[in-house]
């Protein structure tokens, strides 16, 4: 059975690794380590394709030291001891330690990665994991303390670009078709910076050739298109269609409604489409997105434009009416809608504030005037006693007070200056005068 593209492709040297530059180029910090011919422990963290396993592989050849390879999804703690008997067994005085390159690390539980860290410290292996979530947050302190962290990148376009040249000219299979690359925009769309999935789409839109060119093996966005979207029918169809890279449950999932979030804050409307685009188109959950636009329209509109809030809510309901694909256009209403208005964040500071204060005072006892009397010996005991009922007076208020008795005089709520939160503010200058005054 032949081997796929990608792995055909896989280098075997550093001259012949692509992208990287920043850890690998000549006089990077990695380069100078796997030169000397000495490495310390490490991770590796970015994305799925961008060479995290390719690079350990090379690593090992350079050094021309045991490579032991466990990936987390299939090895327990007992894996994990074996590969560190074998290695402090077969090593010999002076030699360089083995390498250990796990995949996927962020999935060991903490018994496994407790089990690596003596041999780690020891220096019985040389560890090298590799992950796509964010180490701080996926692998223990002690261990993290014990490797370097590398961070790798996505693929940028000049790297896929030759990437693509060298799997058209130098793999046995592909040169033999005498490929013309004539667009490269949809491959490079739908790679994402992705070096194994470009191939694999390579692969697939080159498996025969374009009937409109003739028998030709020409390579179009058209084509790659008609191809991608004969594999996957909902393609352009509604959301996780495409081949982008998002995974719900990992980091990307956090940064992009992060980025979702801080355009709405930020008055952006066109970022905010563009993120929510990439999460509809990523499979995102629609729920998660109209709950993330509700707590967004009450934290950072709040009273600037309350009837944020009610449209949000509404887009959440409409959601969860219509689904999919119509549902986009609520949610893009939204978006829109609350990355226009004007911003107020006093409501979400007040009840900070206020939580703050509760913390810190404790049970403070509700003045007598504002209790409830439902008994007689309540009455008795003063219980609503001289309570002024504000509707009873001119404009509905009378000035009384609400706080307890040693938080008389706290200001939690501080109006802000949109035109809408100002009239609230001249309402309470007005009515409580002095206090409200900044």
């Amino acid at each position: 059975m032949a081997q796929p593209l990608a792995e055909r492709l896989r280098p075997r040297t550093l001259d012949d690794y692509i992208g990287q530059r920043h850890l690998v180029g000549e006089g990077a910090v990695l380069r100078r380590m796997i030169d000397s011919g000495r490495i310390s422990s490490f991770i590796l963290w970015g994305p799925p394709g961008v060479g995290k396993t390719t690079l350990a592989q090379i690593i090992a050849n350079r050094l021309e030291t045991p490579f032991y390879t466990l990936s987390a999804v299939t090895s327990g703690v007992k894996d994990v001891r074996d590969v560190i008997e074998k290695a402090q067994k077969g090593r010999f005085f002076n030699e360089a330690s083995p390498i250990l390159f796990i995949d996927e690390i962020h999935r060991f539980s903490k018994s496994q990665q407790d089990s690596l860290l003596g041999a780690v410290e020891r220096g019985v292996v040389t560890l090298i994991g590799a992950t796509t979530e964010n180490p701080s947050f996926e692998v223990i302190r002690p261990l993290l303390s014990r490797c370097q962290l590398y961070v790798l990148k996505s693929l940028d376009k000049d790297d896929l670009l030759q990437l693509l040249e060298r799997a058209v000219t130098t793999d046995a299979v592909l040169k033999e078709r005498h490929i013309e690359l004539r667009e490269t925009g949809a491959l490079l769309r739908f790679s994402g910076g992705d070096a194994r999935k470009l191939l694999n789409v390579l692969e697939l839109v080159t498996a025969s050739p374009d009937p409109s060119q003739g028998g030709a093996y020409v390579v179009t966005n058209e084509w790659v298109e008609k191809c991608l979207a004969s594999q996957q029918p909902s393609l352009g169809e509604g959301p996780g269609g495409g081949l982008l890279a998002y995974d719900k449950d990992g980091e990307m999932h956090y940064d992009i409604i992060s980025a979702f979030i801080k355009s709405i804050r930020g008055s952006d409307p066109d970022a905010a489409l563009y993120w929510l685009a990439r999460m509809i188109e990523g499979g995102e959950d629609p729920k998660f997105i109209a709950r993330r636009l509700v707590i967004s329209a009450a934290e950072d509109i709040g009273l600037a434009n309350p009837n944020a809030l009610l449209l949000a809510n509404t887009a959440f309901d409409v959601i969860q009416k219509i689904g999919w694909p119509e549902g986009r256009i609520p949610l893009a209403e939204a978006t829109v809608y609350l990355a226009t208005s004007p911003k107020s964040n006093s409501a979400y500071l007040g009840i900070d504030a206020a939580l703050d204060l509760v913390r810190r005072t404790g049970d403070q006892p509700v003045p007598l005037p504002i209790r409830n009397a439902p008994t007689q010996l309540m009455k008795e005991l003063g219980y609503h006693d001289g309570y002024k009922y504000p509707h009873d007076f001119p404009g509905h208020f009378t000035p009384q007070q609400y706080m307890p008795d040693a938080l008389v005089g706290e200001r939690l709520w501080h109006g802000q200056h949109s035109p809408a939160e100002e009239k609230l503010y001249e309402r309470m200058v007005n009515y409580w005068g002095e206090r409200y005054k900044e």
